[in-house]
């Protein structure tokens, strides 16, 4: 498609940058970009503010061609529009329609409205989840997160939620999740959980599935972290694996329920709770552990050692997630 659109640019550069907008499109479906993200897209490409508007689902999105979402005035019907599912976006173009224009909305509009049908089907705690997009969307202005927070019955402090696989929800205070994995962050007056939505997604990635393969907390609330959140910082996935997590990685590899042995001793205030929390008698786990230590090369039992070792399995969930 690149190489079609550099060729095109010298014969027609309207069809160039039809083309061109179609693939920028088409990698935001791919990508399954939000409505924010659409919205602000199609103000980038045609070079005026765009806006959406969805009545049925109070949901109000805009964003001037630079990403910001400057002010809301009232809708003008002389500009350009298109419909997305139940929702219909604007170019607030008040000078001459450029050639592009056509294409930005039919692209745009396309991608909206599989963004508003993929919402539809997810479960959220507030309502749909395309309108919990806007309330933790940074780039949507205080305003429109108070007036949706507002229409959503939300009132007081609430809680954003980053789910595993994808996905947000808003919480109340000291709420569930629903047994999914997630990360929960502090909770915060409505106009500020774009700051909570940060938290959540990096508490996400301190979760584990909670499986003899992958043992760890599914559920993790950002508030209870404290100095851990300096580690999300510092490891990114994929980067580089550092001894004491190597080590662990061997020795799991040729010791299944290793690592579940391991965290319950990591995690547990004594060697008898851990025996308790896996189901094995207090004698069967010393030799686990003991059988542990010579593959690892350090003494778990003792206080710098389970410290390295609590340190090796937090840091082993933070390079995969």
């Amino acid at each position: 498609m690149k190489d079609l659109a550099v060729r095109l640019a010298a014969l027609d550069p309207d069809a160039s940058a039809a083309l061109q907008v179609i693939a920028y499109f088409d990698k935001l479906v791919e990508g399954r970009a939000g409505v924010s993200a659409v919205v602000r897209g199609a103000a980038a490409l045609a070079h005026c503010p765009a806006r959406l508007l969805d009545e049925e689902r109070h949901l109000s999105v805009r964003a001037e061609p630079d990403g910001t979402p400057g002010a809301t005035g009232p809708l003008d019907p002389r500009w350009p529009s298109a419909p997305a599912g139940s929702a219909v976006l604007w170019l607030e173009r008040d000078d001459a329609a450029s050639p592009v224009d056509a294409m930005v909305l039919e692209r745009a509009a396309a991608a909206v409205a599989t963004a508003l049908d993929r919402t539809r089907r997810r479960a959220a705690v507030a309502d749909d989840p395309a309108a919990v997009e806007v309330l933790l969307e940074t780039a949507v202005p205080l305003s429109d997160r108070l007036a949706t927070a507002r229409r959503l019955g939300l009132t007081g402090e609430v809680s954003a939620v980053a789910v595993h696989g994808g996905g947000a929800r808003v919480a109340p205070v000291g709420g569930e999740v629903g047994g999914v994995r997630a990360g929960i962050g502090p909770a915060v007056p409505v106009g500020e959980l774009p700051a909570s939505w940060a938290a959540a997604r990096t508490a996400l990635r301190f979760t584990a599935e909670g499986t003899e393969a992958d043992p760890g907390p599914r559920v993790v609330r950002a508030e209870e972290l404290g100095g851990l959140l300096l580690l999300a910082d510092a490891v990114r996935p994929g980067g580089d694996v550092p001894p004491d997590v190597r080590a662990l990685s061997a020795a799991a590899a040729g010791s299944p329920g290793l690592l579940a042995t391991l965290d319950a001793v990591a995690t547990t205030a004594s060697l008898r709770t851990a025996a308790a929390a896996l189901h094995v008698h207090h004698s069967t786990l010393q030799e686990r552990v003991a059988a542990a230590e010579r593959a690892l090369g350090w003494d778990v039992r003792e206080p710098q050692g389970r410290l390295r070792l609590q340190l090796a399995l937090v840091v082993r969930r933070l390079l995969v997630a």
